[in-house]
């Protein structure tokens, strides 16, 4: 019987690292749900991010199962990948007959070069996995996979990249494998108990910066009623107290929205929930956003991104400030968290630019704001635009969207830095945010406020002493098309 291990490397992001407080990782607990139904019951998950163990002890965790076959993947795809390739060296050095698949975003897109250069890698995954690794797992077994679709890999010193593998049509065929994991060791949103889940795979919009249409090919959603009974199960049998959306637009169908919304409210549990979702639908929805609070939901990340107009047509975002602007003010007269994205970088900005930015936030007057740093991910049309724009920071680790990766002409990093840093402390201690911080009516999302000042004030000191101390640049850098020069762009990494 085969021994499997899925492993969720270690990440150095300071969203990781910093909070203290973990969620599950939802898209590998999805591919051992899959395999567990497939047959195979010898599986089991290294979570070696929940306490950023070292590359030694995941070695050494490894040696003592010892696996068949190793998966491995991260959320944070692109900036992991270097820990990925790391730990499976390790691997094969010790265990050299351990077959070993990598799995997400960056590896579906950037198969080919992986394979040329990491001899430690024997398979790649693309796209969306449950089915493929169902497929791929027993053809490893007899040693016959060609066929497959959706996979690369090498063979006689080539590197072989069959055809995507069909988009998943029902996504209630495939279940989270939450008996992986120990439930009550996640918690999130102060201290409580909390998971990752997922109503709904990809986007309808073309935003330009963003890659979520291509990979995920076309926008589907699990069964209203069904999605509603499984929290419902986690509430009453593992005490989830906290449930965090990993869509990127879960609210893309009103009437399937609407549907979810009913069957969590009759399901009568006292549940917190937090997405992500566009400033449109919740526009689109004001006659709906009281079965928004009566749900749960006590925040949404709001993608507004920029506060130019102009920005925001050029990246294709399709919202204006009007629209953002009345998203945050319905959902603060529905008692619901707004948190606003202010995106840096999107094109060659001055100091001018940013204090227009901040009087434009200041006026949206949201309740908690993220700044983030435009990155260039290849599998992007914003890549195509922005090729020519110098990378200064040529470190794969710290492509997370909180560090600096492309110059800004009229702009140096320690001025952006120092601006950012800025900005953040006017926003979150101006009179009206610090006012709801003391006297909010609802106490649920007092203690939400709190909570998010706790976390925020811990990342903002660690990102001043990282930017000083740990966050080398370079000083000319290197045009994006050249950074990239010995890549091949091409749909999900097929050449």
């Amino acid at each position: 019987m085969l021994n499997i291990l899925i492993i969720n490397p270690p990440h150095i992001s300071i969203g990781s690292r910093i909070p203290q407080e973990k969620l599950p990782p939802l898209g590998l607990l999805y591919i051992g749900g899959s395999i567990i139904d497939s047959g195979y019951r010898k599986v089991k998950l290294l979570n070696a991010d929940y306490s950023n163990m070292s590359i030694q002890n995941i070695i050494l965790e490894v040696q003592d199962i010892p696996p068949n076959i190793v998966l491995i993947g991260h959320s944070g795809s692109t900036s992991a990948h270097p820990t990925v390739i790391e730990i499976s060296k390790y691997i094969k050095k010790i265990l050299p007959k351990t077959t070993i698949i990598y799995g997400g975003i960056y590896p579906s897109y950037h198969a080919y070069e992986i394979l040329r250069d990491n001899n430690s890698i024997d398979f790649i995954v693309k796209g969306e996995g449950e089915e493929t690794i169902k497929q791929l797992i027993p053809a490893i077994e007899k040693n016959k996979y060609s066929h497959l679709k959706g996979i690369a890999y090498t063979s006689e010193g080539q590197v072989i990249i069959t055809p995507d593998a069909p988009t998943i049509k029902n996504l209630d065929d495939y279940r989270v494998g939450w008996e992986l994991i120990d439930i009550a060791d996640y918690s999130y949103w102060g201290d409580k108990r909390a998971v990752v889940i997922q109503f709904s795979r990809g986007c309808p919009h073309k935003c330009s910066y963003c890659g979520q249409k291509d990979f995920w090919e076309s926008w589907r959603h699990r069964d209203p009623q069904l999605f509603a009974k499984e929290l419902a199960r986690l509430n009453r049998e593992e005490g989830v107290e906290v449930f965090n959306f990993a869509d990127e637009n879960p609210s893309t169908n009103k009437r399937v929205w609407k549907q979810f919304l009913e069957a969590i409210i009759a399901e009568n549990i006292d549940i917190s929930l937090v997405a992500s979702t566009r400033t449109d639908d919740i526009v689109r929805d004001e006659d709906i956003l009281y079965l928004y609070k009566k749900a749960g939901f006590e925040r949404f990340l709001l993608g507004i991104e920029n506060y130019n107009e102009n920005t925001l047509n050029k990246i294709k975002k399709g919202t204006t400030v009007e629209i953002d602007r009345k998203a945050i003010e319905l959902l603060r007269k529905h008692n619901i968290l707004s948190m606003a994205t202010y995106v840096f970088g999107f094109e060659e900005e001055s100091i001018k630019d940013y204090w227009y930015g901040l009087r434009k936030i200041i006026s949206y007057d949201p309740d908690q704001i993220q700044m983030l740093y435009a990155t260039p991910h290849r599998w992007t049309n914003y890549f195509q635009e922005v090729k020519h724009r110098k990378i200064i920071q040529p470190n794969l680790k710290k492509w997370d969207y909180k560090h600096q990766i492309m110059s800004i002409e009229k702009v140096s990093p320690l001025a952006l830095f120092l601006s950012v840093k800025i900005m953040e402390l006017i926003l979150q201690l101006r009179p009206k945010a610090l006012k709801r911080y003391l006297f909010h009516p609802d106490k649920k999302i007092r203690t939400a406020i709190h909570w998010y000042y706790k976390m925020g004030r811990r990342v903002w000191f660690h990102e001043v002493y990282n930017f000083f101390f740990d966050d080398n640049k370079l000083k000319k850098g290197t045009p994006l098309n050249e950074f990239w020069n010995h890549f091949k762009k091409s749909k999900k990494g097929q050449i």
